[in-house]
């Protein structure tokens, strides 16, 4: 018997500590972030969100949220965004729609093929922007749907002007202090 999406909520129900996501009628048990990982997606996020609910402009999700795709997989990308116009109010399932953006950060165990393949998965069924942080390399890749990529490096800025107008973040920002 295939699995299904109701066999990854009553999963999820009986063991809320845990994350999943479900991929090609597989079940995955996602493993926790490392620290550097976890404090820049918690970054991303901050400072995304203090540019988004000031202005409304939509909802900010971090990597416990998922969402269905329309090719029934439930992912959970590091971050993601949905504009205010595509969500009016949050459900309390997990999201049937894609988001306009997506953040992944590549964890120390993490391969750049597998973080690229996510980010495309989610441009592949209508996400408008991806963005792939490296923080070994110290960089961020801006991915859209028609197949481009922008490769930014500490001292550079990324710009998204077609999804969060006026919103700028320095590369510099995402990486973590040293005190």
């Amino acid at each position: 018997m295939p699995l299904t999406v109701q066999n990854l909520e009553q999963l999820q129900a009986e063991h809320p500590d845990w994350q999943f996501e479900f991929w090609d009628g597989e079940i995955i048990i996602m493993s926790p972030s490392d620290a550097i990982s976890g404090e820049i997606g918690s970054q991303f996020g901050r400072l995304l969100g203090n540019w988004v609910y000031p202005r409304r402009l939509g909802r900010v999700f971090d990597a416990s949220t998922g969402f269905k795709m329309p090719d029934g997989k439930t992912l959970s990308p590091d971050v993601a965004f949905v504009s205010a116009e595509r969500l009016k109010q949050t459900p309390r399932s997990y999201a049937e729609l894609v988001p306009d953006l997506v953040a992944e950060i590549k964890s120390s165990t993490d391969s750049l093929t597998r973080q690229k393949a996510r980010i495309q998965e989610f441009l592949n069924h209508g996400a408008r922007c991806g963005v792939l942080i490296n923080p070994d390399q110290r960089n961020v890749t801006l991915y859209n749907p028609n197949g481009e990529s922008t490769l930014l490096t500490d001292g550079e800025t990324l710009l998204i002007p077609e999804i969060l107008p006026g919103w700028e973040l320095a590369i510099s920002e995402l990486c973590p202090l040293v005190f």
